[in-house]
């Protein structure tokens, strides 16, 4: 039930029902009042903890500010780029919250606080002095009235007059003060309805305009999100390659122990044996020095420079861990004999050396055979379709994978063979092309452009990477090359079919990553660029649709050999004003060796130089400038791009025709 109305007319009555509904007032009164101070106490406590919150929150967006990652290597993915930005991203975000918290806590005396002080001392303190004035009068009035009423009758009339106007007086002054305490006291009843709550809705509001405000940045927020988690999986992908290639070096280094080649300034170093004749000490794949039993070098001078290396099979000497060499500056064959097995693989990597023939399957060359493998596999997992889940990630039995190479890679085996869709399963067919591509004698991506294709992606230009990489393709040997296009084209149809079969191009690029491309070296620090690798196989898979599509286009197209952007090529669509424009590359008329040598001299101009240009270009990729005809470049130098040369323009970077400027 609510409170009882106080009517005016009842302060003149003044009965106990009256006093009864004004004592109801009262408690109401005084709950309200120890209600607020507890309130004001509790908001007091409520704003020293935001601060205390928001001096923690400063100090934690402080230590990730000034926290800085250190990755292993001597460069950082893109992936790892954004992590190590990510702490101070969520320092930025964190500051940007606790500035709307400060406001939140400068305003709160003012917006909650005061008010809530100021009704309880001039509001409800104003009525408790009505009641102390109300009291008082009562009882000055109920005192009178008793003795005024104990007055004689026989008294003086002057002396009852007086007596009778003296109790009017104090009379009209209890009334005065009953009436205007009723009035305040339900005044303060009916004013706490806005006058307390507007304070309280205001620090709400302001407490709410906090949330939004992360609300908003939440947002706003979304897109990074998205794109450092995106970061994540694809470290934390790498991360797992890595591992497994550094887990087996571990445990090859381990079983290895001594016969583990050690880090040195010579490829290989250690003792062999020669054929009755003293101990040899080989201390690098190219010289051979000369060593007594006991350990004495018997011609310091006499070195060997190496012609051939063969494993020796085990049935055709007596002896185990041996291998033939053939050196310039002696005729024959000298057998070697190395301390193990594994000792003997480390020397036979060392010198270049070959297998001996043999009957028994061989699928470590690119050939025929293995042409002819892959694109029965391709075809056949291509039938069947691309969008099972993990394919290429989900690996096959290793015996029925095993079975596959052995019966396809058979000397009786026709290098046409088919492949029968009934007998192997989508899992031994994908894992044995990806068996076949890393037991290769040398890796597609070769040894010798290995660390160049590893230097193009560590490069913090992302348009370079993408030419670099697609300069250094050209340069694989012929078959390389072939097999390369094959191969990612049909990559790129797998990662079309991402969103059932989960293959993304990132994921497809730790799977091929290790499997085109390997150091010569098995090291950590090898390892560790994997991660670099699959950089590699990402670019080619996610920009050979650019270059089949323009593929056939003659008319201002880049020169191209088999799917890969080789000249990028820049132009407005019309010829330039006279002079004649520049003569342009006929892809008809240029060779590999016109494009190396081109390279070459493009190298002997001097870098970092100012040009201007002569004509005008549209560019029409995004790795290209466009400018007008009298334009200023700054930080002109050759591009890995042959007849491109990098500049800069209006602080953009990118490339422009070598024939279309000139030098100041």
């Amino acid at each position: 039930m609510g409170l009882p109305t106080l009517e005016f007319s009842d302060s003149f009555v003044d009965s106990p029902d009256f006093r009864e509904r004004l004592k109801c007032h009262e408690i109401e009164l005084d709950r309200t009042n120890t209600f607020i101070k507890e309130l004001i106490t509790d908001g007091h406590q409520l704003i020293c903890a935001l601060k205390n919150l928001s001096a923690a929150v400063q100090k934690f967006s402080q230590s990730l500010q000034e926290f800085q990652f250190e990755c292993i290597g001597d460069a950082e993915t893109d992936d790892e780029v954004n992590i190590a930005q990510s702490f101070k991203e969520f320092s930025q975000l964190l500051n940007t919250m606790e500035e709307e918290r400060r406001r939140l806590i400068q305003n709160a005396d003012d917006v909650l606080i005061t008010p809530l002080e100021r009704f309880r001392k001039e509001q409800i303190g104003a009525a408790k002095e009505g009641k102390k004035k109300f009291d008082k009068e009562a009882e000055k009035y109920y005192s009178s009235l008793e003795k005024h009423l104990n007055l004689s009758s026989r008294k003086k009339e002057s002396a009852l007059q007086e007596a009778d106007a003296q109790i009017d007086k104090e009379r009209q002054l209890f009334y005065d003060a009953s009436l205007e305490y009723v009035f305040k006291i339900q005044e303060v009843q009916e004013k706490k309805k806005f006058e307390f709550v507007e304070p309280l809705l205001a620090f709400l509001q302001g407490l709410f305009t906090f949330y939004h405000e992360g609300y908003e940045l939440a947002h706003e927020f979304e897109p990074y999100k998205q794109q450092l988690q995106f970061n994540l999986q694809n470290t934390r992908n790498n991360f797992l390659s890595t591992k497994q290639e550094v887990e087996k070096l571990m445990n090859r280094v381990r079983s290895a122990d001594q016969d583990q080649k050690p880090p040195g300034q010579w490829t290989m170093e250690g003792y062999l044996y020669v054929q009755e004749k003293p101990a040899v000490c080989i201390r690098s794949s190219l010289s051979v020095s000369l060593f007594s039993q006991n350990g004495v070098m018997s011609n310091p001078t006499e070195k060997f420079r190496l012609k051939s290396c063969i494993r020796r099979k085990t049935d055709s000497i007596d002896k185990r861990f041996c291998f033939d060499i053939e050196v310039v500056e002696r005729h024959g064959i000298i057998t070697l004999q190395a301390l193990s097995e594994s000792n003997r693989r480390l020397w036979l990597e060392a010198m270049d050396g070959k297998e001996p023939v043999s009957p028994e399957a061989n699928f470590s060359y690119l050939n025929e055979a293995g042409f002819n493998f892959v694109r029965k596999c391709i075809q056949l997992v291509e039938l069947r379709g691309l969008s099972t889940m993990g394919l290429y990630r989900v690996g096959g039995i290793n015996s029925k994978v095993q079975k596959l190479m052995t019966t396809v890679f058979s000397p009786k085996a026709a290098s046409d063979m088919d492949l029968d869709s009934d007998t192997w399963d989508n899992k031994t067919i994908t894992s044995g092309l990806k068996n076949y591509l890393r037991c290769l004698s040398e890796p597609l991506m070769t040894y010798k452009l290995h660390s160049d294709f590893l230097l193009a992606v560590k490069s913090d230009d992302q348009n370079y990477r993408v030419c670099a990489v697609h300069a250094l393709v050209h340069k694989l040997p012929d078959k390389n090359k072939e097999m390369l296009e094959i191969l990612i084209k049909h990559l790129l149809n797998v990662s079309t079919h991402s969103e059932n079969n989960m293959m993304t191009v990132s994921n497809l690029g730790v799977i091929f990553g290790p499997t085109l491309m390997r150091s010569q070296e098995e090291t950590v620090a090898a390892m560790m660029n994997i991660k670099f690798q699959n950089i590699v196989v990402e670019i080619l898979i996610e920009n050979f649709e650019k270059a089949s599509e323009s593929k056939d286009n003659t008319q201002h197209t880049p020169v191209r050999n088999n799917a890969f952007i080789l000249y990028p090529y820049c132009t407005n669509g019309h010829a330039p004003p006279p002079p004649p424009p520049p003569q342009k590359i006929k892809p008809t008329n240029i060779s590999f060796k016109t494009v190396y040598e081109h390279i070459r001299k493009s190298f002997l101009i001097l870098i970092h130089r100012d040009a201007k240009a002569i004509y005008s270009c549209e560019a029409e990729h995004s790795h290209e400038l466009s400018f007008p005809k009298g334009a200023h470049f700054s930080n002109v130098y050759p591009s890995v791009e042959p007849g491109w040369l990098q500049a800069t323009f209006e602080g953009k970077t990118g490339l422009v025709p070598e024939n279309y400027v000139v030098f100041f």
